[in-house]
């Protein structure tokens, strides 16, 4: 990935973004089957897991985790690719979803976030327990866009205990200076297209919330929320302990900590991500010596396509798996 270049018929990170989402094929089989358990939460809520259905566990099978980014899940683009990598490799494969995000609104007064490495935590730790009970072996996590993020902020959080728990981490695109980030999407085009998509299924959301708890949130101040830094103001930030949305974006990023982990982890993003500007990537003297950073000129926001058109989406998952496996 570090020596990665899109194909010539698709230039731009743009294009590397919205074509792979869109079109890019995912695997070269059909589209993965999951079988899904419903978990209740510590908090009387609950969270949805997607698992591949492969038959039978296999005594020392190793498993990779994989946190899906705003919006996503188990059938997003990369979600798809990755689960299709992990049953080439004979690994079991598990999407587990953020509160909302599995096609069912969850019943608490609260939603995710970037910065939810106690969600990640907690996920994480039964996922462990559960492979270990069916005699499954080592444990991988990888997390996309605000996936990633969060689970670097669960790495960093943990420390050395999280050895106990994985043996190595991914993310990939992932906003880990979420002001940078933040201030990106809420300009120009990206403002047009890429914020106005998420709010177009976030907004629906959050008024359902506000339904399953009236007084939640100022319901007109929401309504009037034209970027994620307003909407973050009036619905994120608040619900999950936040004084507001910079205090959100500086206590959530990963960045600032990155120094802190203790196990390997992989940070990978294109400088021409129209999400996270090139300027706010780590550099190698921002980091400590178990992490290891892929900055390819390309690639775009999670798209990273190959081949002829319309082309595949399958180099990246790849890259990254093998590198996990390789820990």
């Amino acid at each position: 990935m570090q020596t990665y270049a899109a194909p010539r018929w698709l230039p731009g990170g743009n294009l590397q973004t919205i074509w792979p989402a869109l079109y890019g094929r995912r695997s070269e089989g059909p589209a993965p089957v999951y079988r899904r358990e419903r978990w209740l939460t510590p908090d009387g809520d609950f969270v949805d897991v997607d698992f591949l259905d492969q038959g039978r566990a296999v005594k020392g099978q190793p498993m990779l985790v994989l946190f899906h980014g705003l919006e996503g899940s188990s059938r997003s683009h990369y979600a798809e690719a990755f689960a299709a990598f992990a049953a080439a490799r004979g690994m079991a494969f598990a999407v587990p979803h953020f509160r909302g995000c599995s096609g069912e609104l969850n019943l608490g007064p609260r939603a995710y976030h970037s910065g939810d490495f106690e969600e990640i935590g907690w996920i994480l730790g039964r996922l462990r327990a559960m492979h270990d009970a069916a005699g499954g072996g080592d444990l991988y996590a990888a997390g996309v866009s605000l996936g990633g993020n969060a689970l670097l902020r669960w790495a960093e959080e943990a420390g050395h205990t999280a050895s106990r728990i994985v043996r190595a981490v991914a993310a990939v695109s992932s906003p880990l200076d979420l002001a940078a980030g933040g201030r990106a999407i809420g300009r120009g085009f990206n403002k047009l297209v890429y914020t106005r998509m998420f709010l177009s299924t976030m907004k629906p959301k959050a008024l359902a919330k506000l339904e399953q708890h009236p007084g939640l949130f100022d319901r007109e101040a929401l309504m009037a929320a034209r970027d994620l830094y307003t909407f973050d103001n009036v619905f994120t930030a608040p619900l999950h302990g936040f004084k507001d949305t910079e205090d959100y974006w500086r206590r959530g990023s990963a960045k600032p900590h990155l120094s802190t982990i203790r196990i390997p982890a992989l940070v990978v993003n294109a400088a021409n991500d129209p999400f996270v500007p090139a300027d706010s990537l780590p550099r190698p003297g921002e980091v400590g010596d178990k992490v290891t950073l892929w900055q390819p000129a390309h690639g775009g926001h999670v798209g990273f396509p190959g081949g002829l058109p319309p082309g595949h989406v399958q180099t990246m998952p790849q890259a990254v798996g093998e590198w996990l496996r390789a820990q």
